[in-house]
């Protein structure tokens, strides 16, 4: 590629930094496009001389939870972010191999057959005319988003999805030498993997293979108690401490699971009985009568069924089966890696109270989880595999941080954008000159009661909300739990909300002597902020155990006295820190409830339009984007709100 026009000069010297080796050859860089698609969570996300320039899910963009279509907004954006047309990128990495995926889906339907025939002649048409072709498929995408791309000079390569997700935990990482840990659903073949990064190579030692796979595992639980695959596993995760850990039950689930369902080896790998699933050739997760045979209840009606607290124990029992296997594979990639640190990605990967047991364990000295963790992070992955692997291009050995910037990869919005939001919907606003003077007054509206909408600087990259997509509030306040969940974000009463702390905090308030920065590590509260429990706390009901007060924090402090902690640095975050200072100042707590910023059925917000819609929408108290303060009781009529509130209520 040639040296860049001035402004693309100035737009590399902004994300590389002026001592980068691009500076002293004559401008020659590598640029490559990464992306994940037609499965769930598409994404997009440019690299440029193995740095990371911008990285974004096509959900934020399109409004459409999940959606799996091909990333056409977050390619523009990271394009535009980053000053490049198509054609002058390198390579254009998709996350997996087509091919391999048609294999194995020809090879289960042959091993299962006759059984699984509806299945096969709905999947395999569609596979023929769309996917069998997908490097046609992403060159007419590519089409459309600049149709002067010369498609047959455009260098587009496959590596397999493990591969991606393996490079996506290994490169952002701060280890020059780590084992890597990846557990998802499936991928082509592998559901599960292990191998070992030195530098720029990274090799996979050992495979799980399709149909035995953790994720489906816990995607069937999932499923029998009633919540949406591919998008509720966190549900049953946070659903799983209601569980009774000393009823007989619970034992008694845990062990038709260990007997029936799954036999989990002395190396982590599992053996899934076949008779008791039908993702393989069917259309659903499990065979629903076997599974009520076995446990006794019939699975519970999606969405709508109350809860009852053998459901919270069957999701107690999958947890520990899950948190045992995690541990066992953990275990095993320190012995076939010889590495003290540990990587992960994959979906499982997501599973913070696993991976907060995998970390207290000592098997490793340390872990790093991708933050985008799941399919959408294989697109980070698919292009730094190509760099590293593809093009042979060492890593920066100099680097000893991990290099993915906090997650702050998205767009950011402009005064203009935010100004023109306000005027189309005639909301009043006050503009503070000094973010200083806004994070005081912030800080005095959250200590007062208050819940506020917080958009800053770039959207996160990955599931969780990092601090810049975010919603807050006192986690001191007892009632703030349920006002959140029941009049903000609409959702299950029962889940819980995760708190942001200063890392020089964390362990005032939180078991945790690591950094959490991305939000996947659960730890335990401190005893000495903890309640004592009533003798007969496990005969309440579930409503009587939400709302007991667990802790000083109690809108954070989960049921068995946990939390899912984000530590805040100053490096990665300078603005979010300084609000939790300022909270710090006035309330001597530097501990905030953050949650994502949407409602439920929504993805997280993208930009200014997003956010004041889902402000307005719901019983937000306050607003701030960037430095401007939106008052709800200033805002003119929402004529929306009562609609879109059944919607949501009623999903």
């Amino acid at each position: 590629m040639e040296s860049p026009n001035f402004e693309k000069y100035l737009a590399i010297r902004n994300v590389l930094g002026c001592n980068h080796p691009f500076f002293k050859n004559g401008g020659k860089v590598t640029a490559i496009l990464g992306i994940s698609a037609y499965y769930h969570d598409s994404g997009a996300a440019l690299i440029v001389d193995g740095k990371v320039v911008a990285a974004a899910q096509e959900e934020r963009f399109t409004r459409k939870k999940h959606d799996p279509s091909f990333p056409v907004n977050a390619t523009k954006f990271c394009l535009q972010w980053g000053g490049y047309k198509l054609q002058e990128l390198d390579a254009i990495v998709f996350y997996d191999k087509p091919l391999l995926k048609m294999e194995r889906l020809l090879e289960t339907y042959y091993s299962f057959a006759p059984a699984g025939l509806k299945s096969f002649l709905s999947a395999v048409p569609v596979w023929i005319k769309e996917k069998l072709f997908l490097r046609k498929m992403i060159r007419e995408e590519l089409i459309k988003i600049d149709p002067e791309v010369e498609v047959d000079k455009t260098k587009v390569l496959f590596p397999e999805h493990h591969l991606s997700h393996a490079a996506s935990a290994f490169y952002p990482s701060p280890y020059q030498e780590a084992a890597i840990l990846t557990i998802d659903g499936v991928g082509e073949w592998a559901t599960a993997s292990i191998g070992v990064g030195r530098g720029k190579e990274l090799e996979i030692l050992k495979e799980l293979r399709f149909p035995h796979s953790v994720g489906l595992l816990y995607s069937a639980f999932t499923y029998y108690l009633g919540f949406r695959v591919n998008s509720g596993e966190y549900k049953l995760m946070g659903l799983a401490p209601y569980g009774d850990p000393t009823s007989s039950q619970t034992k008694e689930f845990y062990d038709k699971i260990l007997d029936h369902l799954v036999d989990v080896r002395e190396d982590g790998s599992i053996w899934l009985d076949q008779s008791y699933f039908n993702y393989a050739t069917g259309l659903t997760m499990a065979v629903d009568s076997k599974w009520e045979k076995l446990f006794g209840f019939p699975r519970r009606k999606p969405e709508s069924e109350e809860l009852a607290q053998h459901h919270c124990n069957l999701g107690m029992a999958i947890q520990w089966v899950t948190e045992e296997i995690v541990l066992k594979m953990g275990e095993t990639a320190k012995k076939l890696s010889g590495c003290e640190y540990l990587t992960m990605a994959g979906g499982v990967a997501l599973n913070c109270v696993a991976n907060g047991k995998l970390l207290r364990s000592g098997i490793f000295k340390d872990i790093w989880i991708q933050p985008a963790a799941g399919d959408a992070g294989g697109a980070l992955g698919a292009a730094l595999s190509a760099y590293h692997l593809y093009f042979g291009k060492e890593r920066d050995r100099s680097v000893q941080i991990d290099t993915m910037q906090g997650s702050y990869l998205g767009p950011e919005a402009t005064g203009q954008e935010i100004e023109f939001m306000a005027r189309s919907y005639k909301a009043p606003f006050k503009r503070f000159e000094s973010f200083d003077e806004l994070s005081s007054e912030v800080a005095k509206l959250l200590c007062d009661g208050n819940v506020v909408g917080w958009h800053q600087g770039r959207m996160e990259w990955g599931p969780r909300a990092l601090g810049n997509r975010s919603i807050l509030g006192d986690p001191r306040n007892p009632e703030m739990q349920k006002k959140l969940n029941l009049k903000i974000k609409y959702r299950e009463s029962f889940r819980p909300f995760a708190p942001s702390v200063l890392a020089t905090d964390s362990r005032e308030y939180f078991e945790l002597d690591h950094d959490s920065p991305y939000m996947l590590l659960v730890a335990d509260v401190e005893k000495k902020r903890r309640k004592e429990l009533p003798e007969n706390y496990h005969s309440l009901s579930l409503r009587e155990k939400l709302y007991y007060e667990r802790s000083d924090l109690p809108s954070i402090t989960h049921l068995d006295f946990s939390a899912r902690v984000q530590t805040v640095h100053e490096e990665t975050n300078p603005r979010y820190h300084q609000l939790l200072e300022k909270i710090k100042e006035r309330s001597g707590s530097s501990v905030v409830i953050n949650t994502s910023f949407n409602v439920r059925g929504e993805p997280p917000v993208c930009v200014p339009d997003d956010s004041y819609r889902c402000f307005m929408r719901t019983e937000m108290d306050y607003l701030v984007v960037e430095n401007y303060l939106f008052c709800k009781k200033e805002q003119p009529d929402w004529q929306e709100k009562s609609n879109w509130e059944e919607e949501f209520v009623l999903d």
